[in-house]
């Protein structure tokens, strides 16, 4: 079980393997949760839990029979769900675009989403003071080229999140979105970029700062650790040097 007690109020955070999913996990553990780190690679959330004293459950948020095992496991009451299980995958324009890659991102980030918010939701609201966090991205607001697959899925958690929170107007429940920009992780681009990693760190060179997974995940436990009464509708962060998705600063290496 990872029900909380008075002292310890309990956390889910999808997608803890690795990136924002286990910087947000370590953050909310500092907070005071006992954290649930879920996520499909066992070996380093059981590891993580260790660490955090908290819970790891093997789960991949598109198996329905995963997810119900997963709700299980957390019990009646639940304080905080993270959905931050998601990925892109290509850069193709819509004309080149490969439909299994469309379908896959739909899957985790949409799909994924709604599977686990259906299946925690009752839990979070018998808490009397749920939040639920979905990682979006700016890709969720403004359109880009080679974006197509990625941008649509991430507009769909946009406008599902919306549509939670008037839906469950009058509930115990806050609803928000955590819409970063410009983050360095190790994975996220490997996986778009299909492993090519001159492709990944070409995304970044020359820019100052870009935002760590440490950045987001402080975010995100700063949104769930408002009073009751404080819903953050959408918080958009990005670093100093990105202006817009398509101004961003770069420093020109003259060596």
């Amino acid at each position: 079980m990872v029900n909380g007690s008075r002292d310890r109020r309990a956390a889910v955070v999808t997608g803890a393997s690795s990136g924002i999913g286990e910087a947000t996990a370590r953050a909310l553990a500092a907070a005071g949760f006992v954290v649930c780190c879920v996520a499909r690679r066992t070996e380093r959330i059981e590891a993580l839990a260790e660490e955090l004293d908290g819970v790891a459950v093997t789960c991949d948020v598109t198996d329905t029979e995963g997810v119900r095992r997963l709700a299980e496991r957390v019990g009646e009451r639940l304080h905080v769900l993270v959905n931050n299980a998601g990925a892109a995958f290509g850069i193709e324009q819509v004309a080149d675009a490969d439909p299994d890659d469309w379908r896959a991102m739909f899957d985790v980030n949409v799909i994924g989403t709604l599977n686990v918010t259906k299946a925690l939701l009752p839990a979070l609201i018998a808490s009397g003071d749920g939040v639920i966090v979905n990682m979006g991205s700016t890709a969720g607001h403004i359109a880009y080229e080679g974006g197509g697959g990625y941008t649509a899925a991430k507009h769909g958690v946009a406008v599902m999140t919306e549509t939670l929170r008037l839906e469950l107007v009058g509930q115990p429940v806050r609803i928000s979105e955590v819409a970063p920009g410009m983050v360095k992780t190790e994975e996220f681009g490997l996986v778009r970029y299909r492993g090519d990693t001159d492709k990944r760190d070409a995304i970044y060179r020359g820019v100052p700062d870009p935002l760590t997974a440490d950045d987001v995940a402080d975010a995100v436990a700063w949104i769930t650790t408002r009073p009751s009464h404080v819903n953050i509708d959408r918080l958009v962060i990005r670093p100093r040097a990105q202006a817009a998705q398509h101004k961003v600063h770069r420093v020109v290496d003259d060596g």
